[in-house]
């Protein structure tokens, strides 16, 4: 008859059988007995506030640490954090560098810079040219994800040896690209390093190559040279030369590969493609290499540019910090 008059909603028959037995006794109550054991005081509005003061003096600590300087149980502390104060536990960021007050500030200043530039000339993006020069190995060891396999329920987890990088590696310089695609390339001869002398060659091979490329921006005058501030590329020779072309540098405040277009995008993107594989000769490593850049459609470019301008807004709102892996915008 229950079943009928409420369907799904029913209580089960050991339920009904056990709810009868109460009311038979005397019990006029439908609500559950309390529960004994000691009342849940651990989570008060006093250990809520005396919780945040204990973390803040040391965010190391862990919740049997927090929980024995307070005096609760674990199991409350883990609650008032967790569901109390919406905190979670992540694990820090590795970054180049820790940077003085006077570089967060002249990261700010830059992308303030720039992030008008951009609001006030729609084009600005569009005649930047970027570049800079990575190493690629005849061998790198493969990402965590890559090495993942599909199992059963029963498998037991693979396992793979611990590998190291080849010795087998190149430079590829300078990947100079811009919003639609790469300007120019080329990789460092066996035996040379980047330093002023070849990067000034590197920069009229350059020039040349927008001239052929990207004839509307050289005839007017309008592309935009934007690089780091390494050695090579912030050299008193350097620095002559393109005063002497009249080539605009767009700025780019020191120790900051995360406003660096190749430093967050096209390296990264090379090197994920090429983790894992195996080339024997250098010639395989330049091959493969110009192989994936080539593949990467212009849409993609053009969303890395606009990605830049999104990320000096996020430098300033905070306040020259590293924003990379941050949750907040």
């Amino acid at each position: 008859m229950l079943q009928q008059a409420y369907g799904e909603d029913c209580l089960s028959r050991t339920k009904c059988y056990e709810w009868y037995q109460r009311f038979k006794s005397g019990r006029t109550s439908i609500e559950y007995d309390p529960k004994s054991g000691r009342s849940s005081s651990s989570t008060g509005d006093d250990h809520i506030e005396k919780v945040p003061s204990v973390i803040c003096e040391n965010r190391r600590l862990t919740i049997r640490e927090v929980s024995e300087e307070v005096g609760i149980c674990k199991s409350s502390c883990h609650t008032i954090l967790t569901d109390k104060l919406k905190m979670h536990r992540v694990a820090a960021k590795f970054v180049p560098r820790l940077r003085t007050e006077e570089q967060k500030q002249n990261r700010v200043s830059v992308s303030q810079e720039l992030l008008d530039r951009s609001n006030t000339d729609e084009n600005f993006l569009k005649n930047v040219i970027t570049g800079d020069e990575t190493w690629v190995y005849g061998y790198d060891v493969e990402m965590k994800v890559q090495s993942s396999q599909w199992v059963g329920k029963s498998s037991p987890r693979p396992k793979e040896t611990c590998q190291s990088r080849s010795n087998v590696k190149v430079m590829l310089i300078v990947f100079f690209f811009d919003w639609k695609g790469i300007v120019h390339h080329e990789f460092v001869p066996r035996g040379e390093t980047v330093n002023k002398e070849f990067y000034l060659k590197a920069m009229k091979r350059l020039r040349e190559a927008v001239r052929r490329k990207r004839p509307e921006t050289w005839t007017n005058k309008t592309w935009m040279l934007h690089h780091d501030n390494a050695p090579a590329h912030a050299s008193l020779l350097i620095r002559e030369f393109l005063a002497k072309q009249d080539m605009i540098v767009v700025p780019q405040p020191p120790y900051s590969p995360d406003l660096t277009p190749a430093d967050f995008f096209l390296f990264p993107k090379l090197k994920s493609t090429l983790k894992g594989r195996r080339f024997q000769t250098i010639e395989d490593i330049k091959e493969n290499s110009l192989q994936d850049f080539r593949a990467i459609p212009q849409n993609t470019f053009q969303d890395t540019f606009q990605n830049w301008g999104k990320r000096w807004l996020r430098c300033i709102n905070s306040r020259g910090e590293y924003f990379e892996g941050n949750k907040s915008d």
